[in-house]
C-alpha cells in the first residue's frame, strides 16, 4: 500500500502525467492542477493540495472522476480524493507540529537535527572547481526517480559540501516534496544516537523504524562511520531499506568511496552505485566573487574594500572556503571603524590578517626592492631595468626570478608583484611564476643560480 511521502509524490506525479494526456493540452483546464501535490492518506482517501480556493471549487465539480479513473490507472487500488487549499494543509501541518510538541513523553531521534535555510543554492557560488558537484545536486533536488541514488560528493574541508547538502533539502521541501521528512545530520550524530539506542536511552522507538518516514537523508562527513562497527552495521541496514524503498540519499565524504578506509566493502560497493562526484579547490576568480557575495550579504559596499585586498585574500585562502572567510570576517570588523571615505588598504588587510592560520606580515627587514636589488647586482643589471619593460633574454630571466623569490620569501599578492614590475595584471605574473617552476626542473644552470641567490637573500 502507498503510504509514505515519497511514495505518494510519485503516484501523484505519474497520475498528472495521465490527466495532460487525457485533458490533450487544454491549457485552461490544465492550469487548476498547476502546483498541486498530495499531503497525505487517510484509510483510502488520498489528500491532494491546490493553489487557491477557486482550483478547488472546479475541481470538485468537473474532476474528481478524472482524477480517480487516472489514480486506477497508475494503480490497481482504488482511492478516493479530498481536494484542500494551501492554507488548509498549512494549517494542518501547524496542528500536527503543535501536538508533537506538547506530546512531552515522545522520544525521537536526532532532535536537534535541521537543515540550515540559510544554505541555499541561489547563494552557492559556482565556478569550474565545483560546478559538477552543483549540477548534480540541483538535478537530484528538482527531480523525483531514484536515478543518481545515492549522490556522494566529496572534497577537502570547507569547499562546500555541508552547502550543498543544505541546498538539496531546501529545495526539495520548497518547490517539490513540501511535506516530505528531510533529514539532515552528521555521521557523529548517527553514532551518538545508534548509542543512546543501544543503552536504552531510546528504547521506546527503534532507529530502524524511525528511517521509515524518513524520505531524504543528507548524512555529512560518512568517513566518520569508519571503525565503529555496531554504529556501521545499523546504517547499513538503514541505508539498504532507505535505497530498496525509492528514497533519496545524499553523502558527503572527505575523500572519494574507494579510499574510505576502515568501512565495510559492502557499504563502500554501495555507495559507488549512484553518482560520485568531487569538489576541487577553487580557483582565484570564484573566491574573489564569494568575497564580493558575503561583503554584500554583511551590508557593505565592495568599494570599501582596495580590489587588490580581495585578490590577495582570494589567492592566500583558496584551499579552504572557511577560511576565505574567517580571513573576511577580520576584514569587515576593521572596515566598521574606518571613515566613510577611507576604504581597507593592502598594508591594513596585511597587518589584520597577520596573525590568522597561514598568515605572513609582510613587513619584516626583507622586501621586494631587496631582492630585486640581489638580483641586479647578481645579473650585472640596474634595478630599473629589471622592473622595466626590456624584453631582452637576460632582462626578463631576472625579472621573473625576482618575480619568483617575492613570492616565495614575501607571499606578496600576485597583483602587488605585479604593481612592483610596471603595473603588470596577476596573470601575466602567474604566468611568469609557472614558467620559473616549469625550467627549474630541468634547467641545472638556472637551479644553481637560483641556489646563489637564495644564499645571498638569507645573509
Amino acid at each position: 500500500m502507498v503510504t509514505t511521502v515519497s511514495e505518494l509524490t510519485r503516484l501523484w506525479d505519474k497520475t498528472l502525467k495521465v490527466i495532460n494526456n487525457k485533458l490533450k493540452g487544454d491549457t485552461n483546464t490544465q492550469y487548476f492542477f498547476a502546483d498541486s501535490y498530495v499531503y497525505d492518506r487517510t484509510g483510502n482517501t488520498l489528500i491532494v493540495v491546490v493553489s487557491r480556493l477557486v482550483n478547488k471549487a472546479v475541481i470538485e465539480e468537473k474532476y474528481l472522476d478524472l482524477i480517480t479513473d487516472s489514480l486506477l490507472e497508475v494503480q490497481d487500488e482504488k482511492l478516493d480524493v479530498k481536494i484542500i487549499t494551501k492554507e488548509e494543509a498549512d494549517s494542518k501541518l501547524q496542528k500536527k507540529v503543535a501536538e508533537i510538541r506538547d506530546n512531552s513523553n515522545n522520544v525521537t531521534y536526532f532532535e536537534n537535527a535541521r537543515v540550515d535555510p540559510q544554505l541555499r543554492f541561489d547563494n552557492f557560488v559556482v565556478g569550474e572547481f565545483n560546478k559538477e558537484a552543483h549540477n548534480a545536486a540541483l538535478y537530484v533536488a528538482r527531480n523525483g526517480g531514484t536515478m543518481f541514488n545515492p549522490l556522494f560528493i566529496h572534497s577537502h574541508s570547507g569547499l562546500g559540501k555541508t552547502h550543498l547538502l543544505c541546498a538539496i533539502g531546501n529545495e526539495i521541501k520548497e518547490k517539490r516534496m513540501p511535506n516530505a521528512k528531510v533529514l539532515y545530520i552528521t555521521a557523529m550524530n548517527f553514532v551518538e544516537d545508534y548509542v543512546k539506542f543501544v543503552k536504552g536511552d531510546k528504547e521506546s522507538q527503534s532507529l530502524k523504524d524511525y528511517f521509515k518516514n524518513v524520505d531524504v537523508l543528507l548524512l555529512d562527513d560518512v568517513q566518520f562511520l569508519a571503525g565503529r562497527v555496531k554504529s556501521e552495521e545499523m546504517f547499513f541496514y538503514v541505508y539498504q531499506d532507505l535505497i530498496n524503498s525509492g528514497k533519496r540519499v545524499i553523502l558527503t565524504s572527505d575523500r572519494q568511496p574507494n579510499e574510505l578506509k576502515g568501512l565495510e566493502d559492502r557499504l563502500v560497493t554501495r555507495f559507488t552505485q549512484g553518482l560520485t562526484v568531487s569538489i576541487s579547490e577553487p580557483d582565484v576568480e570564484t573566491c574573489v566573487e564569494i568575497l564580493k557575495q558575503e561583503i554584500i550579504k554583511a551590508g557593505l559596499n565592495v568599494d570599501k574594500f582596495d580590489a587588490n585586498v580581495l585578490y590577495f585574500v582570494a589567492e592566500k585562502y583558496s584551499r579552504d572556503v572557511r577560511e576565505l572567510q574567517g580571513a573576511l570576517n577580520k576584514l569587515v570588523f576593521v572596515s566598521l571603524s574606518l571613515k566613510d571615505n577611507e576604504t581597507v588598504t593592502m598594508d591594513l588587510a596585511l597587518k589584520t590578517l597577520s596573525a590568522l592560520k597561514g598568515g605572513k606580515y609582510i613587513a619584516t627587514q626583507l622586501d621586494e626592492q631587496k631582492i630585486i636589488n640581489i638580483i641586479a647586482d647578481y645579473y650585472n643589471l640596474t634595478p630599473s631595468q629589471i622592473t622595466g619593460k626590456d624584453r631582452t633574454g637576460q632582462i626578463v630571466l631576472a625579472r621573473h626570478l625576482a618575480m619568483y623569490l617575492i613570492r616565495k620569501h614575501l607571499d606578496v599578492p600576485l597583483t602587488k608583484i605585479g604593481k612592483t614590475f610596471g603595473g603588470k595584471d596577476h596573470t601575466t605574473v602567474m604566468s611568469a611564476l609557472t614558467k620559473v617552476e616549469k625550467e627549474l626542473k630541468t634547467d641545472k644552470q638556472l637551479q644553481s643560480a637560483l641556489d646563489e641567490l637564495e644564499k645571498k637573500i638569507k645573509k
